[in-house]
């Protein structure tokens, strides 16, 4: 005697797979956002590419808990190289006006 049962009935399987492989984590904002941190050292003047990492790094906070620290560096130095490239160019704008009388001389 068989006993047909279907299978939407009988419950799944819940043992977890030791096979089976882990997700792979999923840490690109987090990389960029330092990669970019890197970068803004060489190219802090441009002000997008600090600009572009402070926005990467603040959306991998919320996104990436588990690439945290890289997204904190990148923020850091992406903030820190913004702040010196808006200062200086500031300075720069303040010494060219200063200096705007004495060009007629």
């Amino acid at each position: 005697m068989t006993t047909l049962t279907d299978s939407a009935t009988q419950a799944p399987f819940t043992e977890p797979n030791p096979y089976a492989t882990p997700a792979a984590e999923n840490r690109g904002f987090s990389i960029s956002s330092l990669v970019l941190g890197l970068v803004s050292i060489v190219a802090s003047y441009t002000f997008f590419v600090p600009a572009i990492g402070l926005v990467l790094g603040i959306m991998a906070l919320n996104r990436e808990p588990a690439a945290r620290t890289m997204a904190i560096w990148g923020i850091v130095l992406n903030a820190v190289m913004l702040a010196g490239a808006v200062l200086a160019t500031l300075g720069f704008l303040v010494f060219g006006l200063a200096m705007l009388p004495f060009a007629f001389l």
